[in-house]
């Protein structure tokens, strides 16, 4: 047998599907067997494995063993001269698995091969090709070196960013996400650590396979889509613990004499980088609360430089006693008003705010006449701070909903369906008009042969797309999987690569897949 692919599976039913589908096709014309390895998914994952793939062989995990123990098991029973472990979030090409093959055969040194991948955006992924994450590489890494030097030789070895994307070269690492090996230098080196619970596991094989002597290749004359973060959410704290763990596991294993040093600055950048998410994630969440917060805070300031040119009572300086309280009493009672009616809800509530507003004003008021009259804001101090801060919030509020709403617009109006099947369109549309907003779609051809009558009823064909998609400013792809290959639909997100363009696919005329979210039809 030539090739024995393995996917290990959780969670992610529908991109599992779409990557077995696309499996099958690319292995068409090869003597292969397809092992999926199921870690006890709460999904329906292993229904529709035995419903839709029953030539599939089907590993029934009753607990999550980890990544690399559910490949091994797979491995272990394999009869591929060719193991591939493959991501459930990809999608390979139609003639992937036979130029992979031809270049290994012709290539006896290979004991590894990686490919190129892109992302849903069609764009490149720089993990295709990594170095060997040395304590210094990794170091340079950690602390942005590598993003300030990405083409550095010294600076930029950890994703080896001084090779071109787009030619075949010696690499050290090959991604989990496609690692094609020959299975004679598995037995000889040895399967997945299993001490790697995730993340890690592809680093040290690798190392293991070029330190018995032979060689990993990068070889770019293959795509595939990696729906990066899909199988695993990339930007959770858990997930910056569970990596970076990885690496000093990694490290104690091959680099013990420099491990405790390497340890320290890994266990630094843990902490920080937990700390940065933690940051992040509370501004993104607070968004709205931080901006009033900044624009209540710059108007007591300005408010107060200007009273001697405004005219108002001297009554209170920031640097009294109480002027903290003062302007804590400002701050609060604008947030605690507009909070109380619920203002800082994930969208804009421009009528919330306005009442929240009104409560704000009357519990300043409020808080102002309990102060002693010498620390407290003259009445007409705080009618001028009262009136700048409700108009100031009101129009911000009209600002952001009207790029929100402009965004949402554009999101969703610029929409381009490569098919060749009127119902299959139909039926996008209807989808999508069922949203709260209308959203144009641009009909392509999925073919380069156009008759009279395809002028009324597509705006252009196939080998127009990238130029469609900038003239009209798509933000929006969707292609039927039914009337364009796997590679045609990889070679045009590639050639577009966009990260404002979302290229989905149709599966079985019934889901629409995408990177950021999948659709029923």
């Amino acid at each position: 047998m030539k090739l024995s692919v393995i996917i290990v599976n959780y969670n992610v039913r529908y991109f599992l599907e779409q990557c077995l589908i696309s499996v099958e096709k690319a292995l068409k014309n090869i003597d292969s067997e397809i092992y999926v390895v199921d870690n006890i998914s709460s999904d329906d994952s292993l229904e529709m494995v035995r419903e839709l793939f029953p030539n599939v062989n089907l590993i029934a995990n009753t607990e999550n063993v980890g990544f690399s123990k559910a490949n091994n098991q797979a491995i272990k029973v394999s009869k591929g001269e060719y193991i591939l472990l493959l991501n459930p979030d990809t999608v390979v090409e139609e003639d992937s698995f036979e130029k992979c093959i031809a270049f290994m055969d012709a290539k006896p040194d290979a004991g590894g091969l990686g490919v190129k991948m892109i992302d849903g955006n069609g764009i490149f992924l720089p993990e295709s090709k990594r170095g060997l994450p040395t304590p210094s590489v990794s170091f340079y890494k950690i602390f942005g070196l590598s993003a300030l030097f990405p083409k550095s030789k010294k600076f930029a070895k950890y994703h080896l960013g001084y090779l071109k994307e787009n030619e075949t070269n010696e690499i050290d690492v090959l991604s989990g996400a496609f690692m094609w090996m020959r299975k004679t230098v598995l037995d000889e080196v040895g399967y997945l650590d299993e001490a790697f619970f995730m993340y890690g596991e592809d680093i040290d094989l690798s190392y293991r396979i070029t330190a018995a002597g032979h060689k990993n290749y990068y070889f770019p004359k293959t795509r595939i889509i990696h729906y990066k973060g899909e199988s695993t959410k990339k930007g959770s704290i858990n997930y910056v613990f569970v990596f970076y763990n990885a690496m000093i596991i990694f490290s104690k294993k091959h680099f013990a004499r420099k491990a405790k040093a390497f340890s320290f600055f890994i266990n630094i950048a843990i902490y920080l980088r937990a700390f940065l998410a933690l940051i992040f994630r509370f501004v993104n969440h607070n968004k709205l609360l931080l901006i009033d917060s900044v624009l209540i805070l710059s108007l007591v300031g300005l408010l107060s430089l200007a009273k001697p040119y405004l005219g108002f009572p001297n009554q209170i300086e920031i640097n009294s006693d109480f002027g903290f309280l003062n302007i804590l009493a400002v701050l609060g009672s604008y947030l605690l008003g507009i909070a109380v009616f619920r203002g800082y809800s994930k969208t804009i509530q421009i009528n919330k705010t306005l009442f929240g507003l009104i409560l704000g004003n009357a519990i300043l008021f409020t808080l102002n006449f309990m102060f002693p009259k010498p620390y407290s804001y003259s009445h007409k101090f705080l009618a001028s701070l009262a009136a700048s801060t409700s108009i100031i919030i009101y129009l911000s509020r009209l600002v952001l909903n009207y790029f929100n709403t402009v965004k949402i617009k554009k999101g969703n109006r610029r929409t381009i369906v490569v098919s060749n099947n009127n119902r299959f369109i139909e039926k996008v549309n209807a989808l999508k008009n069922n949203k709260s907003y209308l959203t144009k779609l641009l009909k392509i051809k999925a073919s380069n042969k156009v008759e009279t009558i395809d002028y009324d009823n597509y705006v252009g064909k196939q080998n127009q797309l990238a130029d469609l998609t900038e003239i009209y400013n798509v933000n929006e792809v969707i292609f039927s999987s039914s009337d364009i290959s796997y590679g045609e639909i990889i070679a045009e997100m590639d050639k577009i690569k966009n990260e404002f363009v979302d290229f989905k696919i149709s599966m079985n005329s019934d889901l629409i897949i995408g990177g950021k979210a999948i659709e029923k039809i």
